[in-house]
């Protein structure tokens, strides 16, 4: 079983800048493609950006690009969303998810394909 904690949350105004962590614990034998998700108040949750096992496949959902960069560090177990520009429209609970992978370079965007998800951190930017 994976455990994954997010952390690097909080709140900060129009413009500005956060970086999310993500650490996975547990079993180190399997490959894992990450993604972060957001959910909103009264919204679905969303995707916003997925990585390769490999970090060498990347992609996001179309509000954030040029804005977010996913990143990851297998020997650290760590995986990073850096989130610039911020926007009052990005104000959401942010999710970190794994997926078990046998391809280095498969990138996962949906939802329930991910086997794994952490509790969340609250990302909020004031406007």
């Amino acid at each position: 079983q994976v455990q994954l904690v997010e952390s690097g949350g909080g709140l900060v105004q129009t413009g500005g800048s956060l970086r999310l962590s993500c650490l996975a614990s547990g079993p180190t034998s399997n490959k894992y493609a990450m993604g972060w998700f957001r959910q909103a108040p009264g919204k679905e949750r969303e995707f916003v950006a997925g990585i390769s096992w490999s970090g060498t496949q990347t992609y996001y959902r179309d509000s954030v690009k040029g804005r977010f960069t996913i990143s990851r560090d297998n020997a650290k177990r760590t995986v990073a969303l850096q989130m610039n520009a911020l926007k009052p429209e990005d104000t959401a609970v942010y999710y970190c998810a794994a997926h078990t992978v046998i391809i280095n370079t498969v990138v996962v965007i949906t939802a329930p394909d991910y086997d794994y998800w952490g509790q969340g951190t609250q990302v909020t930017v004031s406007s």
